[in-house]
């Protein structure tokens, strides 16, 4: 009986382990300090695969760390898409992905780190929470229920206040977190235009992933 097809199968399935076996490396690195100063080698060896095995898969360190971050918001959008799944008020899912992102510091550490590393950076990106804030944006102006007119502007905005949330998480770890969320997921809402007294309810409304 032929064996190339089970034979590939096989060569396909390491291959995609090792990939995977240095992506998960450059994420734990990317979460525990953002350096990305460390050599190949050290980073096969976290992956616990050979040197020779980086280049068959990356043509340099930038490479890897570009897709260490891409697996990381992919999983990051991933979860947001769980915790909203059936809700389509563009304003209860902008304040519902502020405080899914707050909650995943404790279920979802290392994601938050890199976003803290280097969130900035991808701000702009087609993936993570960025993508579908974009879309909700888009649908808030379409529909009316945001005033704003100008969605990348209102991007960055709420980009920008998502990770200075997540950096004020960290400077005070006795304070409320949930609490703080919802309010910095109330000033969102304010400032994309939803009225004040709607926008301090929705940013405490349930969302179908809440324990609330």
């Amino acid at each position: 009986m032929p064996t190339s097809a089970p034979t590939a199968n096989r060569f396909e399935k390491r291959r995609a382990e090792t990939r995977q076996a240095l992506i998960r490396a450059a994420r734990q690195i990317l979460a525990e300090s953002g350096d990305t100063s460390a050599s190949i080698q050290a980073i096969a060896e976290r992956a616990d695969v050979g040197f020779g095995s980086f280049y068959n898969h990356f043509e340099s360190k930038a490479d890897l760390f570009d897709a260490a971050v891409a697996d990381a918001l992919d999983e990051y959008g991933s979860v947001v898409d769980e915790l909203l799944h059936g809700v389509e008020d563009p304003a209860e899912r902008v304040a519902g992905g502020v405080r899914i992102s707050v909650r995943l510091a404790g279920s979802h550490p290392e994601i938050v780190q890199i976003l803290r590393h280097r969130g900035l950076a991808h701000i702009y990106t087609d993936r993570g929470l960025a993508e579908r804030a974009l879309k909700d944006v888009e649908l808030g102006i379409a529909t009316g229920r945001f005033t704003v007119t100008d969605p990348i502007v209102a991007l960055s905005a709420l980009g920008g206040s998502l990770l200075a949330l997540l950096e004020l998480g960290y400077a005070r770890p006795d304070a409320d977190f949930e609490q703080t969320a919802q309010t910095m997921a109330e000033l969102m809402l304010r400032m994309l235009g939803v009225p004040a007294d709607e926008a301090h309810d929705v940013a405490r409304h349930p969302y179908p992933g809440s324990a609330n």
